[in-house]
């Protein structure tokens, strides 16, 4: 059952928006993206997340998503996994345009500019959908005005898994907003499972030195360094042990520190 004719059937939710989708695009038979209308009333800070679902039941199932958009877009965007039988995902990647998305009306998150002390480098660790975040992050101008140099690691299983993420660097040189800022901006990807440009977990590149060595700059220094991380429950607890090891500190948005952890992924 597709959202559209759902809406027929189910009462919407009190506290809930209603959207309709208005771009889909599948990049392999696990991972796609959708666009939909943004209510006018709705606020978020670039890098958080919000409940979304479908009109399919009574009561409808709501999982976390980043929102991949920019604060200042005037669309929102999501980027999924597909889970055969997830009982949100199930459904949601069969969505269409102009089908309904249900969606929460409080953001939040912690991967925000404002969790983060001032730094020279800002680094972000992503594996699979946990880029959702840093599309929104590199498309806000506010992350280049307070940070010299931004550093996107991103790491999947297969090369194709990675194309999200290479469309959308590609896109911001011609970004009216962002263009002059594109140079700051470096996209470190890698693959696990299969030949790609660069191989290996993002932590056994950042152990070896390998990662740093590759980007032409020295390793984590909290003086000058600061990260943000959003993956698997594995790699959130391996990533942040090693930005603890070079004596970061966890930070959040009523105390920001040297990098900031976002939990609420969906894997």
């Amino acid at each position: 059952m597709t959202s559209s004719t759902a809406t027929t059937e189910y009462a919407i939710p009190a506290g809930v928006f209603a959207e309709t989708v208005t771009e889909v695009q599948h990049y392999t038979d696990r991972l796609f993206r959708f666009r939909m209308t943004r209510p006018q009333s709705f606020r978020f800070r670039s890098g958080e997340f919000v409940m979304i679902g479908l009109p399919n039941a009574v009561k409808p199932v709501f999982r976390a998503y980043s929102i991949c958009s920019p604060a200042w877009d005037e669309e929102l965007e999501f980027y999924s996994i597909k889970v055969p039988d997830g009982p949100l995902t199930e459904h949601l990647q069969k969505i269409q345009p102009g089908d309904t998305v249900l969606m929460r009306k409080k953001p939040t998150g912690t991967l925000v500019n404002d969790a983060l002390l001032p730094g020279k480098r800002l680094y972000m660790f992503s594996t699979g959908t946990g880029i959702a975040p840093f599309a929104s992050l590199i498309r806000d101008p506010e992350t280049y005005e307070k940070f010299e140099q931004i550093i996107l690691c991103h790491t999947c299983r297969l090369d194709a898994e990675l194309q999200y993420g290479r469309d959308l660097v590609a896109a911001l040189k011609a970004d009216e907003l962002i263009g002059e800022f594109a140079d700051q901006l470096v996209h470190y990807a890698t693959t696990t499972r299969e030949e790609g440009p660069k191989m290996g977990r993002i932590t056994d590149l950042m152990t070896s030195g390998r990662l740093y060595e590759e980007l032409g700059v020295p390793p984590l220094n909290p003086e000058t360094d600061r990260g943000m991380i959003c993956g698997s429950m594995a790699m959130l607890k391996d990533v942040k042990a090693l930005l603890e090891q070079a004596g970061l500190y966890e930070g959040a948005n009523n105390k920001p520190a040297e990098f900031v952890v976002e939990r609420a992924f969906v894997d």
